[in-house]
């Protein structure tokens, strides 16, 4: 995990630097912004200190109407717990007496011309993603429908293979090689790249593509939620059942478990149709959809 810094969410918003302009380097460590109220009035029994701290409409309104030494003690209350920074949304002005405590400080103070709740969410989802806990496989990672997919295997099995021939089908890659997973919810996975092989796939006899330029930007998706784990392997014999519905197995990536299945390679099988197949019953068993049920209530029917 890449520690985030305050010269991140600049770069990352386009913010304005009021103050603090040498301490940039500073890191943020927490998900979420702060919207200090409580603390203006003096209660700081559970102030998230270590948050980003974020000025609206509603505080710098308030802090405008009161008087400068009430405004002074308020500020100086919050300034002196040094927050890794302060930003203040929709361009709001006069605020010399917050840059000051500040300078002060040595605590950046930045301006956005976003509106409050907007900027809120899109800085929280980027230090969501940014600060989650993250691991690096061995595999691909694809975004089927809709749907997101790890394909796993031995190095040649034929993974990036399958990839290119989804990507042909007007499905989307996410990531090759190495595929980047984050934790970001106790029940959510996400897939996603390392940057340095963002848009490539790597075929064996014809080299490293770009599916981007090679087949438009619809090819590539910056990430996706990973929902099901495909492993390829060598087809062996009497391995496979006919089963009208397998038992469930999964795969388990930082205390979150992902359905698992098995699809073994054979020349002559269509490997990426299966795993169309694959992620579409995924879908529809979420909308509680089963075909081996359905054909067991056939089967009674008849029988009846």
């Amino acid at each position: 995990m890449k520690p985030v810094t305050v010269k991140d969410l600049v770069d990352r918003f386009s913010l304005e630097v009021l103050a603090g302009h040498s301490e940039l380097h500073r890191t943020v460590t927490k998900t979420r912004a702060h919207r200090p109220g409580l603390e203006f009035v003096g209660y700081f029994e559970y102030f998230p200190q270590e948050h980003v701290q974020l000025l609206g409409t509603k505080e710098i309104t308030y802090l405008h109407k009161l008087s400068e030494h009430e405004r002074n003690h308020h500020i100086g209350n919050i300034v002196k717990y040094h927050p890794p920074c302060f930003v203040v949304t929709r361009n709001q002005e006069g605020l010399k007496y917050l840059t000051k405590y500040c300078e002060e400080e040595k605590i950046p103070l930045l301006r956005t011309s976003s509106p409050t709740t907007k900027f809120q969410e899109l800085v929280d989802s980027y230090l969501s993603k940014s600060l989650a806990p993250e691991i690096a496989v061995h595999g691909v990672c694809v975004n089927v429908s809709g749907i997101g997919i790890l394909l796993r295997g031995k190095s040649g099995v034929g993974k990036s293979e399958t990839a290119h021939t989804l990507i042909r089908r007007g499905h989307r890659l996410v990531a090759d090689d190495i595929v980047v997973l984050k934790k970001i919810s106790p029940e959510t996975i996400l897939g996603t790249h390392n940057g340095k092989t963002k848009e490539f796939l790597a075929l064996r006899s014809i080299g490293l593509i770009n599916v981007s330029r090679l087949y438009g930007r619809k090819a590539f998706q910056d990430e996706t939620r990973v929902v099901l784990d495909i492993e390829l392997t060598k087809w062996q014999e009497d391995a496979l059942n006919n089963d009208l519905e397998l038992e469930p197995k999964f795969t388990e990536y930082m205390d979150i478990r992902i359905p698992h299945i098995e699809i073994q390679l054979q020349p002559g099988r269509d490997v990426a149709g299966l795993v169309e197949a694959a992620a579409n019953s995924w879908y529809l068993r979420q909308q509680g959809y089963s075909a081996a049920e359905e054909f067991m209530q056939r089967l009674q029917s008849g029988m009846d």
